[in-house]
């Protein structure tokens, strides 16, 4: 059962949050996310981006955006490579439009190169190598984005090929450092780098370059002082910060992207905006951050999944509403075939970790030999979920004898860390491996899968100590009865945007079921009301996904006492808003 376990607070910080002025609630929800600051909280409490660091204080960044300008300047051919999720997509709509719209390049100067997620795999990988280095012309110039770091002997093979490449990345270096045969590595990781915030998006990165790009083409006399900036590029870049889970708690950067992105999305009449509009319907109010992380975020990650990725590609540069309906029609029908696969992928590899389970493993690994690789990272927060354990999901790999797996992670476990470690105690167990501290991804050899187990079993081990791992939900507390109310849910609601590492308050409670029901196409949900006791206020409450499947049984009755983790919500309905509890978790209590 999973623990609700309540969030141990930073008292320096609570104390720093009421001298701001805060109100003791928000402080309190600051208390239990962040562990330090450096100066005023202005800064994550109103995000703004007048608090963005400067470009300039990139690695690279100077260098990067001067052969940019060369490309630009002599009319080169710019090739630009990136991953294919969002994160990837939405970096390369940054670039691309920087380039195009606002710096002048001819669109049949620019290559977009995304690889196949089955076929090539990961990053600047060599199925997507080799049809670069088919094309002619070759480009003349390959800038990359969200990949790149860990690809040295792919990018070796282009700089021998007379190219130039240009990495922009924001994973973990290996340990060699940064990748020798670029010509210039723009990576917040990287040790030498002075830019302050290491957490940054890939989109967050090339967004940066290419203002620094500008800034340089200004100076040459390239582009007008008075031309337009690039904020109307904030909105792609909100979209892949969300969606690629990068922190949203101590960095400034992210979310000041985030909220001006999200300013920008609601907004503009753009037409990939538009046309999901239309797809939510009435019910849709604006784009928040959770619109993008569980609604859009997954639609676009499913064409990779499932397909190739340039219909999302095709979907956020659509020139017209027509074309933009479209393109998210395909994402939605990949999203509808992902999920299926997913479902029937999570049930098996829960099967095949319960006896890792039950021996008390710290760590699962889940071999599924009919998996799709396209979900391995879905699957794998699934078991994450709801055994509270680091995860590993392998399917068979691309090549002969390799498997490929995703990996999720839990609070105070760093994954690229531990593959890290498996890496140096098991040479050549891992044939390629990156990733940060929640998520990776590699691919080891098939006949050393038990070898693999233990070695990442010990790592977890190692950066545990004494710590043992179970299900648990981080609550805030408990709600006062006198803030069970809808200026509680705005004044709360000002502390968006919420996502990794800033999550959104989540209170627990003791209440008693007065009534509830089922409700959805599929009759999982139960929509409830619920009360603190005799003569107290009555709220109602929503529990998405209560039950496992259609025609299980109630896991609660009428009139029984039980204790939610719950989220406040305004719902609004037939022109009325009230406050709701969205439940999170639910536990039976005892009498």
């Amino acid at each position: 059962m999973t623990v609700f376990v309540p969030r141990p607070l930073d008292q320096g910080l609570y104390q720093q949050a009421i001298a701001e002025g805060l109100h003791p609630l928000l402080a309190r929800i600051l208390a239990g996310r962040l562990d330090q600051t450096q100066g005023s909280l202005t800064s994550l409490v109103h995000p703004h981006l007048k608090h963005l660091p400067p470009p300039d204080l990139l690695k690279d960044a100077g260098l990067a955006a001067q052969r940019l300008l060369t490309a630009i300047q002599q009319q080169q051919r710019i090739g630009i490579l990136t991953d294919y999720d969002v994160d990837g997509i939405t970096s390369h709509v940054v670039i691309y439009q920087a380039i195009t719209e606002f710096f002048g390049v001819a669109p049949a100067q620019v290559s977009s190169l995304i690889g196949h997620r089955m076929k090539d795999g990961y990053g600047v990988s060599d199925g997507l190598v080799n049809r670069i280095l088919d094309q002619q012309p070759l480009p003349d110039v390959i800038i990359t984005a969200d990949c790149g770091s860990s690809d040295e002997p792919r990018i070796a093979r282009l700089k021998a090929a007379g190219i130039d490449v240009l990495v922009t990345d924001h994973h973990a270096l290996p340990k060699e450092g940064p990748p020798p045969s670029a010509l210039a590595v723009v990576n917040p990781t990287r040790e030498d780098c002075d830019y302050p915030d290491p957490t940054l998006a890939g989109c967050g990165v090339v967004w940066l370059l290419m203002s620094e790009l500008r800034r340089q083409l200004v100076a040459a006399g390239q582009l007008e002082a008075s031309s337009p900036k690039l904020s109307s590029l904030l909105p792609f870049v909100a979209l892949g910060t969300v969606a690629d889970c990068v922190s949203l708690g101590g960095s400034a950067a992210n979310r000041a992207f985030v909220t001006a992105g999200l300013q920008l999305m609601n907004a503009s009449t753009a037409p990939c905006w538009q046309a999901f509009r239309e797809l939510q319907g009435e019910r849709f109010k604006s784009f928040t951050a959770s619109t993008l992380g569980f609604q859009l975020g997954p639609r676009i990650n499913a064409r990779s999944r499932m397909a190739d990725p340039y219909a999302a590609l095709h979907y956020l540069l659509a020139a017209t509403p027509a074309a933009a309906r479209q393109q998210l029609e395909l994402l939605d029908e990949d999203n509808q075939d992902r999920r299926f696969v997913e479902a029937e992928m999570t049930r098996e590899a829960l099967q095949r970790v319960q006896e890792q389970v039950d021996q008390g493993m710290q760590s699962l690994v889940a071999w599924v030999p009919e998996g799709h690789s396209g979900v391995q990272g879905i699957v794998a927060s699934r078991l994450v979920e709801k055994f509270g354990r680091p995860s590993v999901v392998l399917t068979p790999g691309r090549e002969s004898g390799h498997l490929s797996a995703s990996a999720r992670s839990v609070p105070g476990i760093h994954l690229r860390e531990a593959l890290q470690r498996v890496d140096d105690l098991h040479p050549g167990l891992l044939v390629r491996f990156g990733g940060h501290r929640g998520a990776a991804g590699l691919t080891l050899w098939g006949q050393r899968l038990a070898e693999f187990q233990q070695a990442f079993e010990q790592a977890i081990l190692l950066q545990l100590g004494n710590r043992r791992l179970e299900p648990s939900l981080y609550t805030d507390g408990e709600l006062p009865p006198e803030l069970m109310n809808l200026e509680t849910q705005q004044l709360l609601s000002g502390l968006e945007p919420f996502g990794r590492e800033f999550e959104p308050p989540l209170f627990e409670g003791s209440f008693v079921i007065d009534e509830l029901r089922l409700i959805g196409a599929d009759q999982t949900h139960l929509l409830m009301q619920v009360t603190r006791g005799p003569g107290e206020p009555v709220f109602p409450a929503i529990w998405f996904r209560a039950l496992p499947e259609t025609g299980a049984e109630l896991p609660v009755s009428q009139g029984q006492r039980v204790r939610l983790a719950y989220k406040l919500e305004a719902n609004h309905f037939r022109g009325q808003t009230r406050l709701q509890l969205h439940v999170s978790q639910l536990h039976p209590e005892a009498g």
